[in-house]
C-alpha cells in the first residue's frame, strides 16, 4: 500500500514531526489544523483560516470537503462553536460528515478552534 504525505509548511509540522495530511488505505487523514499564519482573534475567522489550510491539503490529495467522512472540532470554549456553524455548513454543503465537538485546551491559548478530518481518497 502506498502512503503519500502532504505538508503545508506549517510551523508545527517540523517542530512536532507530523505532516498536514496522509493518504493511505483509501483514506485521506488531515491532521488537527488551526488558523495560520497570521492568527486572527475571532473564532469564525480562525475557523475559516483552518478550513482554507485543510482545503489546500485535500486538493493536493485529489479530494474536497464533499469527500469528508469524519470531522472533529476541538475548542477550548464550547460557546465558540455555535458562531462557526454557518461556516462549517457552507464548507460541507450537501455532504456533511459524521462530526464530534470536543472541548479541550489547544497547543497555544491564541487558538480558538482546531479541526481534524478524514476523507475518502480518490479511486486508484
Amino acid at each position: 500500500m502506498a502512503i503519500t504525505r502532504i505538508s503545508s509548511g506549517g510551523a508545527f509540522e517540523a517542530k512536532i514531526g507530523y505532516c498536514r495530511a496522509v493518504v493511505a488505505g483509501g483514506l485521506v487523514h488531515v491532521a488537527g489544523t488551526v488558523a495560520g499564519p497570521d492568527v486572527p482573534d475571532d473564532v469564525v475567522a480562525q475557523c475559516k483560516s483552518a478550513l482554507g489550510i485543510m482545503e489546500r491539503a485535500l486538493a493536493e490529495a485529489g479530494v474536497t470537503f464533499a469527500d469528508a467522512v469524519r470531522v472533529r472540532y476541538i475548542l477550548p470554549n464550547p460557546a465558540d462553536f455555535e458562531p462557526c456553524w454557518p461556516v462549517l455548513a457552507a464548507a460541507f454543503g450537501d455532504n456533511p460528515p459524521a462530526a464530534t465537538m470536543i472541548s479541550a485546551a489547544l497547543i497555544d491559548p491564541k487558538y480558538k478552534i482546531e479541526i481534524e478530518l478524514t476523507a475518502l481518497a480518490p479511486s486508484a
